[in-house]
C-alpha cells in the first residue's frame, strides 16, 4: 500500500484513520483500553534498516516499484499525531478508542501493529476485569504464563492483567519489565524429587522462609496439611491445585486454624476462570487468594477482539473529505470522532459519539485525548500504576447491571444529529 500511495504521488494526502470494534464478544457488556503505551513506542521507534529495505526490493510485487520508493523508506520515521482513549478505560461498539491522522502511507502502515498491540491486551484487561469482579474483595494473580501463545503473549498478558486489577503475576520477566508484583510456590515436581514430601516441604521453608508457600495436592491434601503441622512449619501460605476446591479448601482451613496457623493464607488454582471463582465465592470458602492462568492469559471464552482500523477523512490541499464503508455488516461512520461519557452521580450515564469538530456537549467528558503529535508522545503516559488505579475507579463508574459475568445488560451509546446526518 505505501508502495501504490508513493507511485500514485499521493503522500501529500492526510488521512484519518480510527481503531475500534463493530460488537462485544460474548459474555461482555464492556471492553477495557489496553496497550497503548505499547503503541505509542512502536510508533516512536518504527524505522526501516537497510536489511528491510535490500529485502524488500527483492520481492517479486516490488520489481516494478521505483528506487525512489526504496530511498523514501530510508529516511522514514512516523511523523503523525495519535488520539486515544486511556488506558483502564471501559469503552463499547463503535467507539473509536484510538485515532491516528498521519501522511496516508504512514497511516496505512501502521495498521497491522496497531491491532495487534491493542486488540490483544484490550482482550485480556478485558477478561481479568470480569475475573477480578468476580473474586471481590478477594486477590488474583496472574498464572497464565506457560499457556499463553508464547512469550511475548504472556509478558503483555501479565500486564494487561495487572492493569485490570490483578494484583500480580507468576511471570518474572514481567515483574522486571513492568514492576508487577511477583508470587510463585513450588512445583509438584520438587516433592516428587524429594525423599518425602516432608522432606521436601521442609527444605523448601528452609531456604524461603516467610516467602514460603506450600503445594498440597500432589499425593493427598489431608496428609499434606498434617505433615506441615507435625514439622512445625508456619508457612506464608498454601496452595491447592485440583480436586474439589471449596472442599478441600475448608478441610485445610479447619486445620490450619486449629493448629493456629490462622495467619496462612489459602491459594487456589486448576483451571480456574470467573465462573468457577464466582461459584466459590458464593459458596463461601475459605479461600483468600486465586490465581488463575489458562483462562485469563488465553481469554478463552472469548480469545480474538474484532478490532478494526479504518479510514474516515482525508485532507488533501485543505479539502477535508469524510468517508465511510457500506459493506454489509462491516460499515463505517465518516469522519474523525470524539466520544463523551456523561456521569450521574459519579455513575456513567451514557456516551455520545459525535464529530470530533463539533462543540463539547454540556457536563460531559471527552474520552480521546492527544497523545502524540509530529510523532512523539506529548507528554509521558501515565504509570502502570497510575493507570491500574484509573482502571479501577472507571468500571467502578459504570452501572452495576453491566459488571455481570452474563452480558444482558446494554449501555446507552448516541451519535450526535450531525454524525448521524452525515451518515445518512
Amino acid at each position: 500500500m505505501m508502495a501504490g500511495y508513493f507511485s500514485g504521488g499521493m503522500l501529500p494526502i492526510r488521512a484519518t484513520f480510527e481503531l475500534f470494534v463493530r460488537r462485544l464478544p460474548r459474555n461482555r457488556a464492556y471492553l477495557v483500553a489496553a496497550g497503548l503505551d505499547q503503541a505509542l513506542e512502536y510508533l516512536e521507534s518504527l524505522t526501516f534498516l537497510g536489511e528491510d529495505i535490500d529485502w524488500l526490493r527483492n520481492q517479486p510485487a516490488f520489481r516494478r516499484v521505483s528506487s525512489e520508493f526504496f530511498e523514501y523508506l530510508r529516511a522514514f520515521r512516523f511523523s503523525g499525531d495519535v488520539w486515544a482513549m486511556r488506558e483502564g478505560t471501559p469503552f463499547f461498539p463503535m467507539e473509536p478508542m484510538l485515532r491516528v491522522s498521519a501522511p496516508i502511507a504512514e497511516a496505512q502502515l501502521v495498521e497491522t501493529a496497531l491491532l495487534a498491540i491493542l486488540n490483544f491486551q484490550t482482550t485480556i484487561a478485558s477478561k481479568a476485569a470480569r475475573i477480578v469482579h468476580a473474586a471481590g474483595d478477594r486477590p488474583v494473580m496472574e498464572f497464565g504464563a506457560r499457556r499463553a501463545h508464547g512469550l511475548e503473549a504472556a509478558l503483555l498478558a501479565a500486564r494487561a492483567a495487572y492493569l485490570a486489577g490483578c494484583v500480580g503475576t507468576s511471570f518474572v520477566e514481567a515483574g522486571r519489565k513492568f514492576a508487577i508484583p511477583l508470587s510463585g510456590t513450588m512445583a509438584h515436581s520438587w516433592i516428587l524429587a524429594a525423599p518425602s514430601e516432608a522432606k521436601a516441604f521442609s527444605s523448601y521453608a528452609d531456604l524461603f522462609d516467610q516467602q514460603t508457600v506450600l503445594l498440597l495436592d500432589t499425593f493427598d491434601v489431608n496428609v499434606a496439611v498434617k505433615t506441615l503441622i507435625d514439622a512445625g512449619l508456619r508457612p506464608q501460605g498454601v496452595r491447592i491445585d485440583s480436586g474439589d476446591l471449596a472442599a478441600a479448601s475448608r478441610s485445610v482451613r479447619d486445620q490450619l486454624d486449629r493448629a493456629g496457623l490462622t495467619s496462612t493464607r489459602l491459594i487456589v488454582s486448576g483451571d480456574l476462570d470467573e465462573w468457577k471463582i464466582a461459584d466459590l465465592v458464593a459458596s463461601r470458602a475459605p479461600v483468600d487468594t486465586f490465581a488463575v492462568g489458562t483462562a485469563l492469559a488465553t481469554s478463552d471464552d472469548a480469545p480474538a477482539l474484532g478490532g478494526v482500523y479504518k479510514l474516515v477523512e482525508l485532507e488533501e490541499g485543505g479539502v477535508i473529505r469524510k468517508v465511510m464503508k457500506r459493506s454489509e455488516g462491516k460499515g463505517t461512520w465518516p469522519g474523525a470522532k470524539q466520544v463523551w461519557r456523561s456521569d450521574e452521580g459519579g455513575i456513567a450515564a451514557g456516551d455520545l459519539i459525535s464529530l470530533n469538530d463539533e462543540p463539547a456537549p454540556s457536563s460531559a467528558r471527552a474520552l480521546l485525548e492527544p497523545v502524540m503529535r509530529v510523532g512523539r508522545r506529548v507528554t509521558p503516559q501515565p504509570s502502570l500504576e497510575e493507570a491500574r488505579g484509573h482502571c479501577r475507579r472507571a468500571i467502578g463508574a459504570l452501572p452495576s447491571r453491566l459488571r455481570g459475568l452474563a452480558a444482558e445488560a446494554t449501555y446507552p451509546i448516541t451519535r450526535s444529529a450531525a454524525l448521524a446526518t452525515l451518515t445518512r
